[in-house]
């Protein structure tokens, strides 16, 4: 089992771990704008962010 908010360095990129659906928005959102890039649901629960 994966323990809650655990970040994970793998394939270069880091995964988050996070507890609730809003969290997971709130946190792809934040690190959207920092990273001046753009959030893609990938509507299995996972959200990619990547800079066009």
């Amino acid at each position: 089992m994966i323990a809650e908010d655990k970040t994970v360095a793998g394939g270069g990129a880091p995964i988050f771990y996070v507890s609730s659906p809003e969290e997971k928005e709130r946190l792809a959102r934040y690190i959207s704008r920092i990273t001046q890039g753009m959030v893609h649901d990938l509507t299995n629960g996972v959200y990619i962010i990547v800079r066009h």
